[in-house]
C-alpha cells in the first residue's frame, strides 16, 4: 500500500493495520503519524523481501542464531524504522542552531521543535529529555556528533551525563534491546512525562546490568516522549578504569542519597533496583523471586521529593546468566581490591556469551506520595517498600504464568 493509499483511509482504518503490523505506540500517535510509520514500514518490508531474494547483499548471508528467527528479525526492523519516524518529530530540520563556538565553529544542527536552538546549546532539557541531536538515530548521525565532543561546543551535567555518547550508546544497545532480546513493553503510559518519578525494578543480570540497560531503553523507545532514567548504581561500577567515566556519560548515577535526591529536585526520573548485590548475584533458582528491597530508602527519598513510585516487573535479565552456583570464596577476592563492596557472593555463571532470552517489561500503576507534611516513619517505609515488592512479584507471576518459551 502506498503513502497516497494511507491517505484515503479513516485513523480507526490505519490504526488496524498498525495493530496488524504490531506497531508499538500506535495508539498515541494521530492520523499523521500513522500515515508515516506505516509508508516507512511498508519500505522497509520491501528492502527485507528484496534481501530475502538474496538481491541485497550477495554472498553474506544473514547471522542466524538459535532461538531468534526471521520473524523476529523483521519485527525488530519494524519497530526502528518506527521509533525513527517518532523521533524525527521532536526535531525541526528546516531550522538549524544559530549557536556559534568562541572560535567561529558553526553549530549545524537542528532545532528542537518549539526552540530555536538544538538540544545541545538550549534546546529543552537534554539532560532529561533524550531528543536524537540530529532527528536520526543511527550511524549516519555519527560524524556530527563525534565533530561536537571532539570540539567539546557543549557542556556535560552535573552528574556526568554527555548527550553525545549517550545517544551514542543508545543506537549500539539498540541492538540487543529490538534484535537480540526483542524486548516487548507494556504499561509504558505508567511512566510519567514529566516531574520526577522513581521506578523500581527486580534485579537481575549475573555478571552486567542488562536490566537497568533495557529498563533505560525501554522509556526512550516507547515513551511518548523519550526521557533518561537515571539508573543507580552499585560502588563496583564507580570503581573500574573506563567503565566508571563510560556509566555516568551514558547517564547512570552513583548510588548515594545525596545523587538521588538532587536528581529527584532537578525533576529527573530516577531508577532503582533496591535488591541491590543480593538480586544481582542470584542464583537461577531463585530466579523471578524478589527479595525485600532494601530498608525502604527509596521510599524516603521518593516522599522528600513529593515524587511516586512506579514499580515495573522485568522478566528475562534473571536468565541471560543462569548462575549455578555462589561463591563466597570469590566474593572475599572481591572485597580485598574493592573493600567497599558489600557483596557476600558472587554468582557463577557457565554462559560468557548472553543467551538469547525474549525479555518482557512491564510497567505498573504509580504509588503516589502521601503528602504527609510529617513524612512517613520507618514502619511506613517498610509497609510502602513491601506493597512495592508485591506489587513486583504478582505481575512477575503472571507474566511467567502466561509466557509459553524464554526463547
Amino acid at each position: 500500500m502506498i503513502p497516497e493509499d494511507l491517505h484515503a483511509l479513516s485513523k480507526a482504518d490505519l490504526l488496524a493495520i498498525a495493530k496488524e503490523q504490531q506497531i508499538a505506540g500506535r495508539s498515541r500517535m494521530t492520523k499523521a503519524e500513522l500515515i508515516t510509520v506505516l509508508g516507512v514500514t511498508r519500505a522497509t518490508q520491501d528492502e527485507l523481501d528484496e534481501s530475502d531474494h538474496g538481491a541485497a547483499h550477495p554472498g553474506f548471508p544473514p547471522i542466524t542464531i538459535p532461538g531468534i528467527s526471521s520473524e523476529d528479525r523483521t519485527d525488530a526492523r519494524e519497530r526502528r524504522a518506527a521509533l525513527q519516524a517518532r523521533l524525527r518529530t521532536f526535531v525541526d530540520s528546516d531550522e538549524h542552531c544559530p549557536w556559534k563556538s568562541i572560535e567561529g565553529h558553526p553549530c549545524g544542527l537542528p532545532v528542537v521543535s518549539g526552540f530555536d536552538r538544538c538540544g545541545l546549546h538550549g534546546g529543552g532539557d537534554i539532560s532529561d529529555a533524550a531528543i536524537p541531536l540530529t532527528g536520526d538515530l543511527g550511524f549516519g548521525s555519527w560524524p556530527a556528533l563525534w565533530r561536537h565532543l571532539t570540539l567539546a561546543t557543549y557542556d556535560v551535567d552535573p552528574f556526568g551525563l554527555d548527550p553525545v555518547v549517550a545517544e551514542m550508546a543508545w543506537h549500539v544497545l539498540n541492538g540487543m534491546f529490538y534484535d537480540y532480546f526483542r524486548v516487548d513493553v507494556e504499561g509504558i503510559e505508567h511512566v510519567p512525562m514529566d516531574g520526577p518519578a522513581v521506578i523500581v525494578g527486580n534485579h537481575g543480570g549475573g555478571a552486567l546490568p542488562y536490566d537497568a540497560a533495557m529498563l533505560t531503553l525501554a522509556v526512550l523507545n516507547e515513551a511518548r516522549r523519550p526521557r533518561r532514567v537515571r539508573v543507580v548504581g552499585t560502588e563496583i561500577f564507580n570503581m573500574l578504569p573506563v567503565v566508571s567515566h563510560l556509566y555516568r556519560k551514558v547517564g547512570a548515577a552513583y548510588a548515594a542519597r545525596e545523587d538521588a535526591r538532587e536528581l529527584l529536585r532537578r525533576g529527573h526520573l530516577l531508577g532503582v533496583f533496591p535488591e541491590g548485590e543480593r538480586g544481582f548475584m542470584k542464583p537461577v533458582w531463585d530466579a523471578y523471586r524478589v527479595g525485600r528491597l532494601g530498608r525502604g530508602g527509596f521510599v524516603e527519598i521518593a516522599e522528600e521529593a513529593g515524587a511516586p513510585i512506579v514499580p515495573v516487573a522485568i522478566i528475562g535479565s534473571e536468565e541471560v546468566h543462569p548462575a549455578v552456583t555462589t561463591s563466597k570464596l570469590l566474593a572475599r577476592l572481591v572485597r580485598l581490591v574493592f573493600p567497599e563492596q558489600r557483596v557476600e557472593e558472587i554468582a557463577i555463571a557457565l554462559n560468557p556469551i548472553p543467551l538469547p532470552i525474549r525479555w518482557k517489561i512491564r510497567f505498573l500503576p504509580p504509588i503516589p506520595a502521601s503528602g504527609r507534611s510529617e513524612g512517613l516513619d520507618a514502619l511506613d517505609q517498610l509497609e510502602r517498600s513491601e506493597d512495592v515488592r508485591r506489587a513486583i512479584q504478582d505481575a512477575l507471576d503472571d507474566i511467567l504464568a502466561s509466557r509459553r518459551t524464554a526463547f
